[in-house]
């Protein structure tokens, strides 16, 4: 009778044991890992918000944004675009960029001096080119930079804020005619689109922009390439992200993105070029 009744426990037991294999819940008896182990991974929505000069705007809202977001699509990216300066400036006043990328050195140097950025997450990415500019339906006497001071209106990036007109300042003086360019033919621009804007519909008669800007539109014609060698360095384009980014692994995604060779791709289309 008793071993009749140790026989049925068995057999009961050994039931039991088939049903959870089948049923797949004996991985409950495991503490749960099997399941844990085998579980796909799961992306949580996530959108990061990229500081970038004025001058990237067309590579970023035209291509660079939506290829990223085709490759990630739980992760949207929203761009805010301005001078360098302004936007170091509204980082530093609280801004919750998540990635910050300048059209000059200054400001990023500034931000990682100021706490906001890890040295060691700044990569100089790109290089760019100061080119001087007219309308494309006007004439003008001014043949270059060298005489640039026969123009009545000369638009530039304002120095104080804008790595453009900052590029221009250093430039017109190490050719020596900065002091000689009147202070009422200069007009100072928020940021390089601004200055693009006005040489394209003709309120100024020539303009100092990035090669880049000159390309993205019929509007304007080169009438010269600042020569290699006049700036004290070339014209480069850092990229980091900060250091307290709201989210910070979707961030540098977006950078690892950006300095990838479809993200390179795109940025020579539009006239950069990799440091």
């Amino acid at each position: 009778m008793k071993t009749n009744f140790f026989n049925r426990l068995g057999l009961a037991a050994l039931s039991l044991a088939v049903f959870l294999a089948v049923t797949g819940q004996g991985a409950l008896f495991a503490g749960g890992r099997k399941a844990a182990e085998t579980a796909p991974e799961q992306n949580e929505p996530a959108t990061i918000l990229a500081a970038a000069a004025a001058s990237l705007k067309n590579a970023y809202e035209e291509e660079l944004i939506p290829q990223f977001q085709a490759k990630y699509p739980w992760i949207t990216v929203t761009g805010t675009y301005d001078s360098s300066g302004r936007l170091q400036t509204q980082i530093e006043n609280g801004l919750e960029a998540d990635v910050f990328m300048s059209a000059a050195v200054r400001q990023m140097d500034a931000l990682v001096d100021g706490g906001y950025i890890e040295r060691s997450a700044v990569d100089n990415l790109l290089q760019n080119k100061l080119v001087l500019i007219r309308p494309s339906d006007a004439t003008t006497t001014v043949t270059g930079f060298a005489d640039i001071t026969r123009a009545k209106t000369v638009a530039i990036g304002d120095p104080k804020s804008v790595p453009a007109g900052q590029y221009a300042e250093e430039a017109l003086k190490k050719l020596g005619i900065w002091d000689k360019l009147p202070e009422t033919s200069k007009s100072l621009g928020t940021n390089v689109t601004e200055v693009l804007s006005w040489v394209g519909n003709g309120s100024a008669e020539v303009g100092i922009v990035y090669a880049t800007d000159a390309a993205s539109t019929g509007k304007v014609t080169v009438i010269e390439t600042l020569a290699d060698g006049v700036l004290s360095a070339p014209v480069i384009y850092p990229v980091a992200v900060l250091k307290n980014a709201p989210q910070p692994e979707a961030a540098q995604l977006f950078v690892d993105f950006l300095a990838s060779d479809a993200g390179l791709a795109v940025f020579q289309k539009y006239g950069f070029s990799r440091n």
